[in-house]
């Protein structure tokens, strides 16, 4: 009796192993076959259709990789700063000053960090003077400028593989070899979260779509009708900005000092019609992101309508649009008009954009 009870008690443990064993094969086979998660733009409803880039598509996994490189200080030379550093999300991602000097260098720059958000719509280059074609090509500017993160690319891939969590996301958002780390994996990933930071929640929006009997007052309404015909085709449409590039009126020379960077357009085409043309920002969330200008200029909003009213300088590609002063530059606004267009000003703020979880730091 005894022996029959051993031999029943193994035949009970070699079937248990088996099924362990089985299950495991199971789990690494589901595993293996496990794919990144496709993932759809949360458009909008009063938005246009967005741009897909199908070289990278979006899926959970990536996005969300990409969410924690983008608050990762290991991107910077130093360990000391991150893309989070610049692009604060309680200012729409922008940073709140003119000029920062928190890089490497401690230099300060030429030009005032853009507020991110509804890049997915902009297909027309990005940087203020269009240099960089998407968001993919652009993360490398500032990831090795020595003026802001510094970093040598190998070194990062290095110091990203000896993180054991970034090693399997990479491996299973991009796939390649084992531990295999590349920097044009990191700039995919941070466009993959980046074309998730979709601005479409502010009164303004709710109005539109007829949500909640969301509406306009009077003054915010007269506001929303004079920014119609007094700031577009340049604020144009559901995104407010046309992503193209004008002449604003804010100098009457470029000097081409510092690599051009005071030129905007022209540094990149080379078309004597762009000199001094820079890229236009999204009049969404405005009230955050002061100050304003590519060079930050200006401190306050009324410091920006007071320029376009009667600071606008002229040279031979100064805007003509600006032309709204019976022929002379300047766009006309009397004291009324002016109330209503900051009231609808601040209906463009998205307070649900800048608390959205999904868009914060996941360490914290």
């Amino acid at each position: 009796m005894k022996g029959r009870s051993a031999g029943q008690h193994i035949s009970a443990l070699m079937i248990l192993m088996l099924v362990v064993l089985s299950c495991k094969k199971e789990s690494e086979l589901d595993k293996r076959n496990q794919t990144p998660k496709a993932v759809k733009l949360q458009v909008p409803g009063n938005f246009p259709v967005a741009y897909e880039n199908m070289d990278n598509p979006l899926t959970a996994e990536g996005i969300e990789l990409g969410r924690k490189l983008f608050f990762d200080v290991r991107l910077s030379g130093s360990n000391r700063i991150s893309c989070a550093s610049c692009h604060h999300q309680a200012l729409a991602f922008s940073d709140g000053v003119a000029l920062s000097n928190i890089g490497e260098s401690g230099n300060m720059l030429d030009r005032h960090a853009p507020a991110l958000f509804n890049l997915a719509w902009s297909r027309s280059g990005l940087f203020w003077d269009g240099g960089s074609k998407n968001l993919e090509s652009q993360a490398f500017g500032p990831l090795t400028s020595p003026d802001e993160m510094h970093q040598d690319l190998l070194v990062l891939e290095d110091e990203l593989k000896q993180v054991p969590e970034y090693v399997q996301l990479f491996q299973f958002v991009f796939g390649g070899g084992r531990g295999e780390i590349k920097s044009a994996m990191i700039a995919k990933a941070l466009a993959q979260f980046q074309r998730t930071l979709i601005s479409g929640g502010s009164k303004y929006d709710k109005y539109k779509r007829g949500e909640s009997g969301t509406r306009l007052n009077k003054k915010e309404m007269e506001g929303m009708n004079l920014v119609k015909s007094k700031c577009q085709p340049c604020h144009a449409g559901e995104l407010f900005t046309d992503n193209s590039y004008h002449n604003n009126g804010i100098d009457e020379v470029f000097p081409d000092t510092h690599e051009g960077v005071f030129q905007g357009r022209f540094r990149v085409t080379f078309q004597s019609a762009d000199l001094g043309k820079f890229k236009t920002p999204s009049l969404r969330n405005v009230i955050l992101t002061a100050p304003y200008m590519h060079d930050g200029r200006f401190n306050t909003i009324d410091q920006v309508l007071d320029h376009y009213q009667t600071g606008v300088k002229t040279s031979s590609t100064t805007d003509q649009l600006l032309y709204q002063n019976m022929g002379k530059p300047g766009v006309v606004l009397s004291q009324t008009e002016r109330d209503a267009v900051l009231a609808f000003l601040f209906t463009l703020t998205d307070q649900e954009f800048i608390t959205n979880k999904k868009h914060s730091n996941p360490n914290e």
